[in-house]
């Protein structure tokens, strides 16, 4: 009638090899849980450095260029959300731009890209005297004594906004910039918020690629948006990288459809399907997955960091 239970994983019913099995599994899975800790707690460090960045200033000198420009910038659509701090993804020297500014001045339409961005920049030289201002392939600097700030002058168009095309010799087609912010944050929020994290910690990561290899902040956004649409893993920052770069070595190698409508495709800059750009980076991206399962395989936080580019 009362004898003692039996339910236990050490049983009393349990053969001696049950229970060395027993104890071997009990102590892999602490093992296990310290070790996804440890990255965990990592992961976090790493994500507190990239964040720094003063989200206050920004928005206050954005406001400033507002101000200073008047008329010339359309009302409540003037910063889009084509920028990497709008979008929550910037990593500092990684992302594209930090705001679209939609200029409206009906001339403009008329001038190229290039034309444009040299009018954009002698205005802030204008306005912002003891500023520097440097033009760059895709967009205008303008570095503030406590931040340097990234704007990609565009001109409106209907219900959408002109940007100049990677190269600056075109105008992009009409795009919607916000359509694919809403796109991406809601796809985030479907992730408990875990889907901005990784694309920050995966344009870091992929820093380290060679200089002919890197792709560019919005391509990786695309990207991470193909790989997490249909995601039911694990929603943990370190299982949704293993996912993004397993997933990202194939997509890589075909052409990515835009769906912001900035171009036909988001990747047009690396050429066409499976040519040897697409395969040498998909190659690297690879092997970049097989580092994160062998770093987990040997449980081992060094190769993590190795990974995340972090000096421990």
């Amino acid at each position: 009638m009362g004898g003692s239970g039996g339910g236990g994983i050490f049983s009393g019913r349990s053969s001696p090899g049950d229970l060395r099995r027993q104890v071997r599994d009990s102590e892999n899975r602490a093992t296990n849980e310290e070790f996804a800790t440890q990255v965990a707690q990592l992961i976090d460090a790493e994500l507190g450095t990239i964040n720094q960045r003063d989200k206050e200033a920004i928005g206050r000198h954005i406001e400033e260029i507002k101000r200073a420009f008047g008329h010339e910038i359309e009302g409540s659509l003037s910063l889009l959300f084509g920028g990497s701090i709008a979008k929550r993804t910037y990593v500092n020297g990684l992302s594209d731009v930090d705001s679209i500014v939609i200029l409206n001045k009906s001339e403009l339409v008329d001038m190229s890209p290039i034309e444009v961005k040299k009018y954009f920049a002698r205005q802030l030289q204008r306005r912002f005297p003891n500023t520097p201002v440097e033009i760059g392939n895709l967009a205008v600097t303008i570095k503030f004594r406590d931040i340097e700030i990234q704007l990609l002058p565009g001109v409106k168009a209907g219900q959408g906004v002109r940007i100049s095309a990677p190269d600056g010799s075109k105008w992009s087609s009409v795009i919607r910039p916000d359509k694919f912010a809403t796109k991406l944050t809601d796809l985030n929020r479907s992730m408990n918020g875990k889907l901005v994290p990784t694309i920050k910690l995966t344009k870091k990561i992929l820093s380290k690629l060679p200089e002919d290899q890197q792709l560019s902040g919005y391509h990786v956004e695309s990207l991470a948006i193909k790989a997490f649409e249909s995601y039911g893993g694990s929603k943990t920052t370190k299982e949704m990288l293993r996912h993004f770069f397993a997933n990202a070595s194939e997509h890589i190698k075909l052409p990515l459809r835009d769906s912001s409508g900035q171009s036909i495709h988001v990747d047009d800059y690396l050429g066409g399907a499976g040519n040897l750009k697409r395969r040498i980076i998909g190659d690297s991206i690879g092997r970049i997955s097989r580092s994160m399962q062998n770093a987990d395989g040997a449980q081992s936080t060094d190769q993590w960091a190795d990974i995340l580019n972090i000096e421990l």
